[in-house]
This record gives structure tokens, sequence and C-alpha cells, in this order.
């Protein structure tokens, strides 16, 4: 992407858009080898090979919105076997940039709906897109997918089969006194 200040040093993967110069069409915002080692690093993750979101602006008066896909190839570790495995992930991206209300006072409740969820407030005259993409991507993240070798592991460790026979039931045998 070509638009968007220059990271400051410190983040992640860090992609600061200025609300006056939004970027005119489609955009790909594309992380380098060294941002997803970091963004691998954070979300406890062996690698991420590719982190591509594809995206377009727009200014709707009160907000910014930036809608389009998010594609990752990561790999992580399978929950079962601890085995890493490599997995696709593809999320939609549907984010509203806003200034906070100016009249709300600090300690009123406001009850939240499905559409508010990804509505992320900042303040000035510009918005991190990276952390926000970044945040998007944490979220796509299983973090009990299992990789091929699941069956295989449990099997192996005796946490498949019958009920009595499971991680639980494992787990109660090692109680003290029994």
């Amino acid at each position: 992407m070509s638009s968007g200040l220059p990271a400051p040093d410190g983040g992640e993967f860090v992609r600061i858009i200025d609300v006056r110069l939004l970027p005119a069409g489609v955009q790909d915002v594309t992380a380098n080898a060294t941002e997803c080692r970091r963004l691998a690093g954070r979300f406890g993750l062996t690698a991420i090979t590719r982190l591509v979101a594809t995206v377009t602006f727009a200014n709707t008066g009160d907000a910014i919105t930036v809608t389009g896909r998010l594609r990752a190839d990561v790999i992580q570790a399978c929950a079962i076997s601890a085995e890493d495995f490599d997995v696709a992930i593809d999320e939609p991206v549907n984010l509203r940039f806003a200034t906070p209300a100016e009249n709300a006072p600090a300690d009123t409740e406001i009850e939240l709906t499905a559409d508010d969820c990804d509505e992320i407030a900042f303040d000035g005259l510009s918005f991190d897109l990276g952390e926000a993409l970044a945040q998007t991507l944490a979220l796509a993240i299983d973090p009990f997918a299992e990789g091929p070798e699941a069956d295989r592991a449990r099997a192996e460790h005796k946490l498949a089969g019958a009920a009595g026979n499971g991680a639980f039931a494992a787990l109660g045998a090692l109680k003290i006194g029994e």
C-alpha cells in the first residue's frame, strides 16, 4: 500500500492512515517478513508466511469504514499433538473508525450491537489500520485447531474413546489419596 505515514518503531504491523488523504480504490496492505515474524510471536504462532488485506476506504462523514478481506497463511501447533501444521485464514474485514462521542459522559453505560463490535475509536487525523488488521487476524486464529496428527496423538496418549477414558479421567486419576 503506497499511502499512509511512515511506521513508528515498536509496533509489529503499523499502517498509519491520514483521514485527510484516504487511498482511493482497492488497496493491498501487506505485512513484510519482519512484521510477520513479530506478529507470529505476539500470537503464539510458529510462523506467519503471508498476511495481506485487500481493502477499500470510505468516508461516511462521521466515520471511516474499511471493508474487504484479510488472507493469511500461518503455521501453528496442533492443540492435541503440538506438531506444526499449515492453516489458511480468509476473513472478511469490516471496520469502522470513529471519533469518540463528544457529549457522552465517561461513566455512561452504552449498549453495543453486533454492528458496533468492529468500531474503533480514534482521536486526531489518523488511525492505525495495521493494528486493527492484526487484531482481525488474532480473532480468526483457532487456538484449539487440530492438525493432521491429532487422532494419532489422541490414540497414543489414550485421550480418545469411551467416557472415563479422556483427559479429565486421566487428571482425576492423579487425585491425592486415590
